[in-house]
């Protein structure tokens, strides 16, 4: 029975079901979410272009993601990790892997919208493809390193889903979480603040504003930023000083990316919400063939 566990440390029954709840809630919304933008992408035949690839991409990876808080909430409701030790690496490295993903296609629709509005060049499926190839075995080769003894997975504090172990704080982890988020982090968030940078000039120039340039950085930062402000924190201090309750926020906001993405990049994309209005009723909407155009 769940009452036969004891609540983790620092953590009340409230506590554990909202937290439970809430990756339950954040799981499910967003399966529905990107998965209705995978299946749009599948069956209409008008959203399957080089640029609409990457959004189908991200919606991949975001799944990923939405598949990892639904195990968590689980765990969170049963009040302890049913899976061993095995299941808490597997559980970390498929939920990094699809987070790094998320950010990395973030970046590259991103550069594909720089290239869009500013030098007039469209993607091509060559290039599509083999970026995201790249994307996932560059994504897969960080999250792979903890497995083999470059960082570590653990339990988060709740012990009810693992991820990468910030406790320790030792030269191993530093090594590791330094060059893991320059490469995974900082380049695309550079991406794409000089990418909207450069199209909100453009827009300025042609005085015509096709979307907000801004949303898409404070949506990363937003959802990303408190998680790596904590792996950071834990590179010079012991995070473990921070209440375990503080520490769980951040993963909880990170998983809510998901659902941003999904409103940002498909149902606020006027070609790809076309496309999904075109699957869910059959009615064909004509939209202007830019792709990734969002309100």
């Amino acid at each position: 029975m769940v009452t036969s566990y004891p609540l983790p440390e620092g953590f009340s029954e409230f506590d554990v079901f909202s937290l439970g709840s809430a990756l339950l809630v954040e799981g499910l919304v967003g399966i529905f979410l990107n998965g209705l933008t995978l299946i749009s992408f599948l069956k209409v035949r008008e959203l399957r272009t080089p640029s609409n690839f990457l959004v189908f991409s991200l919606a991949m990876a975001d799944v990923g993601i939405c598949m990892n808080a639904t195990v968590a909430a689980f765990s969170s409701f049963l009040r302890y990790w049913p899976y061993g030790s095995e299941g808490c690496q597997t559980h970390g490295f498929q939920g990094f892997v699809t987070a790094l993903a998320s950010i990395n296609f973030i970046a590259a629709i991103a550069w594909d919208r720089y290239h869009q509005y500013c030098t007039r060049t469209k993607l091509q499926w060559s290039s599509s493809v083999t970026l995201v190839i790249f994307i996932w075995l560059f994504t897969a080769f960080w999250s792979a390193m903890p497995l083999i003894g470059w960082g570590e997975y653990d339990y988060e504090p709740l012990r009810t889903c693992c991820t990468l172990d910030y406790s320790k704080g030792d030269r191993n982890y530093v090594s590791y979480l330094l060059p893991m988020a320059f490469f995974n982090l900082v380049i695309q968030a550079f991406t794409v603040l000089s990418s909207y940078q450069s199209i909100e000039k453009k827009f300025k120039k042609t005085g015509q504003h096709k979307f907000n340039t801004s949303t898409p950085l404070k949506t990363l930062l937003l959802c990303w930023g408190p998680y790596a402000i904590l792996c950071l924190y834990a590179a010079v201090e012991n995070a473990n000083l921070v209440s375990p309750k503080l520490r769980m926020m951040a993963p909880i906001l990170a998983k809510t990316s998901p659902i941003f993405n999904a409103f940002l990049y498909a149902l606020g994309n006027e070609n790809y919400r076309g496309g999904i209005w075109q699957f869910l009723t059959g009615q064909k909407i004509e939209v202007p063939q830019t792709d990734n155009k969002s309100k």
